[in-house]
Formats: C-alpha cells, sequence, structure tokens
C-alpha cells in the first residue's frame, strides 16, 4: 500500500480544505474515498469526483470498508465521539484542533487509540512554521540557558459580530465548550508548551463577551508558573484591532523574540545569572552577539496530513500525536477553572469541578446551540 485511504468527516470550511488539498496533490500519500456531512448541500462539490462516496450518515461511512483513517472536522465537542467510533473499528484518525472541550475527553480518546493499536493525530499544523521550530530547538538545547519567561501577545484573532453570527453552534459553551481558547488559540498555547514547556498551574483572567454578544470569552489574559521559578504570559483576544502576534522567551543565556515573519536571537557572552555576581560594576548588562533568522511560512495543513499518512505506511514520526493534543487543553481547561474560581488552577485541573462548572454555563447561556 503505498497511499492511505481517507474519509473526511465534516466538509465544512476546514473539511473542504483538506479534501482541495489531497486533491490538489498536496498530499501524495492520501487519496479520499469518502467524505461524511450531515447536510447534504455540503456534500455537492465533493460528488463531482467519481471516486469519492458521499455519506450523511458518518457511521455509515465508517462501516463501509473504504477508508484506512478518517480526518475529523466538525465541532469540538463531536471530535472524541467519533474518534472513538473510529477506533472501535480500527481506523486511524488524525482530528482537528483542539482535540476535545475537556481533559478527560482527550485520556479516553488516547485510551482508545492504544487499545486499537491505530494511529491518532492532532492537526497543530503550526508547528511547521520553520521560526517556531528554530524557537523549540533553541530552547530545548539549553542554548538560551535556563528559562526565565515567556511573553506571547497574540491579538490578531480579530473577528467582527458577523463572524459569531454565522453559526448557532460558534461561540457557545453548549456548541465550541469556549471561545477564542478554545477556536482561535489552540495553536498558540500548543506552541507555548511545545518550546517552552508545561507550567505547573495557571492564574487567568477571562472577560466573557467584552467586546461581542456572546456568551464565551473574547478577551484573556493568562499567568503561567513553572517548578523552576520560570513564568509565562499568554494574552489574546478576538476584539482587538490591529492585533499583534509577538513571541518573547527569555533564558539566561539570551533572548528570542519572533515577530513579523523574523526570528531574532540575542546571545549573551556570559550567562546572566553569572554576569550578575561576578560583574564589578552597577550599570553594565553582558555583551550580546545577535542573529537572525528568516524563512517562508510553509502551507501547513497538507504537511501534517502527509505525516500522518506517511506514519501509518511507514511507522515514521507525526508532527503531533494525540497525546499532545491533552497539554494545550489543560491549559485552557485551567484557564478557565481559575477565571470562574478566581483563584489559581494547578495543572492538571481537577477534571470534575471544570466539568461541574461547564455544565452549568452550558445551562445558562443566552445563545443557545441549535
Amino acid at each position: 500500500m503505498n497511499k492511505i485511504r481517507l474519509g473526511i468527516i465534516g466538509m465544512g470550511n476546514m473539511g473542504s480544505g483538506h479534501f482541495r488539498n489531497v486533491m490538489d496533490g498536496k498530499c501524495p500519500s492520501v487519496e479520499v474515498t469518502a467524505v461524511s456531512d450531515i447536510n447534504p448541500d455540503k456534500l455537492n462539490f465533493p460528488k463531482q469526483y467519481p471516486d469519492v462516496t458521499c455519506f450523511t450518515d458518518t457511521a455509515e461511512m465508517l462501516d463501509s470498508g473504504l477508508i484506512d483513517a478518517a480526518l475529523i472536522a466538525v465541532p469540538h465537542y463531536d471530535h472524541p465521539t467519533w474518534a472513538i467510533e473510529c477506533f472501535n473499528r480500527g481506523i486511524h484518525v488524525l482530528t482537528e484542533k483542539p482535540a476535545g472541550v475537556y481533559a478527560r475527553q482527550v485520556r479516553e480518546m488516547n485510551d482508545a487509540a492504544a487499545k486499537s493499536g491505530v494511529k491518532f493525530g492532532i492537526m497543530f499544523n503550526q508547528r511547521t512554521n520553520p521560526l517556531y521550530a528554530k524557537a523549540r530547538e533553541i530552547v530545548q538545547s539549553g542554548e538560551l540557558g535556563i528559562p526565565k519567561r515567556l511573553v506571547w501577545i497574540i491579538t490578531n484573532w480579530y473577528r467582527t459580530q458577523a463572524y459569531y453570527n454565522s453559526g448557532s453552534w460558534r461561540a457557545t459553551w453548549s456548541g465550541e465548550g469556549g471561545g477564542v481558547l478554545l477556536n482561535q488559540a489552540p495553536h498558540n498555547l500548543d506552541l507555548w508548551q511545545w518550546i517552552f514547556g508545561m507550567p505547573k498551574r495557571i492564574r487567568a483572567f477571562c472577560s466573557f463577551g467584552k467586546y461581542h454578544e456572546i456568551d464565551v470569552e473574547d478577551d484573556v489574559t493568562i499567568f503561567g508558573e513553572y517548578d523552576n521559578g520560570a513564568t509565562a504570559t499568554f494574552i489574546t483576544t478576538t476584539g482587538e484591532a490591529p492585533g499583534t502576534n509577538r513571541l518573547e522567551i527569555s533564558g539566561d543565556k539570551g533572548k528570542i523574540v519572533i515577530e513579523h515573519g523574523k526570528l531574532k536571537w540575542w546571545k549573551l557572552a556570559i550567562p546572566e545569572r553569572e554576569f550578575c555576581f561576578t560583574a564589578t560594576e552597577g550599570f553594565i548588562t553582558p555583551e550580546t552577539t545577535y542573529e537572525e533568522f528568516t524563512d517562508n511560512e510553509p502551507e501547513g495543513h497538507p504537511i501534517v496530513l502527509e505525516k500522518f499518512a506517511q506514519a501509518i505506511l511507514n511507522g515514521t514520526d507525526m508532527i503531533a500525536t494525540g497525546e499532545e493534543g491533552l497539554n494545550s487543553l489543560s491549559i485552557s481547561n485551567a484557564a478557565y477553572l481559575s477565571a470562574w474560581t478566581n483563584d489559581w488552577a494547578e495543572i492538571p485541573t481537577d477534571e470534575a469541578l471544570f466539568e461541574k462548572f461547564l455544565k452549568e454555563r452550558c445551562a445558562t447561556e443566552k445563545r443557545k446551540k441549535k
């Protein structure tokens, strides 16, 4: 077998985009043999391809014998449901982000995948950006020294009210499970922990419906603490224009900044902690050298899908495994819990307490999923 037979669950914006990528030859190890969507109108486009079978019943597609793997691109709450249905049938799964709405779901998904022996991946396509990969390499190799601080201002997720009105499930606790943290920022939360590691606890301030007529959060500031004393600050919103995307990471050997398509790296000649206690003057700083990296951001979605297919065919590594889908969700779950309790939230979170609060918000929200 030199190609996997892929079925796409959900032919909305993301699902149809993945379909086009395969049909345009961007994933040479993948052929789409089936698609499913509960809305028959969404199937008009794939019906133009005679080798693609269309289903309005996803379970029927999974039982058809036409697919080896499924790409899940449906609302967040349905990711775990269909993933586990696939695992129970021995079907490999690549799911859109986030893997689920709450951490317990994702642990159950990983348990089911392990039991079935199939591949489980997450569509974290921003990991394919060479600048973020370079930042990870610098931090993880120790070249930046002892980690001190991460600050990410990621406010270029601007959305109008028309965007939120475009779907009844959008920006609802019962439909999406959250706002900017669950819809726009999962990639950034993933990159945060992928590059800098997982914090031990979170203190978050979430504003719900601050800039839009929605019940979920559209403005967030998160403060994270690490066992070694390092800290992280993460600021995001869908209500600011023009927005900013600036990632700054400091260690005792220097600093890196990613902004405007560049990675800037300042290297200290002497580690700051050593310099602090050996310098004989009070107003001097360590000597620095400067390097700069630029690279074009690739089209990440087909890369992730092709790597997923290669993992099935040849046993090579995926861009992001299902186990890694738990990390970014653990941060967002902790942020919500911190905001709801007005207190620190440990990671891993109190899952029962988190789910209790989430159910309460689903029951009382004004905008209901239809």
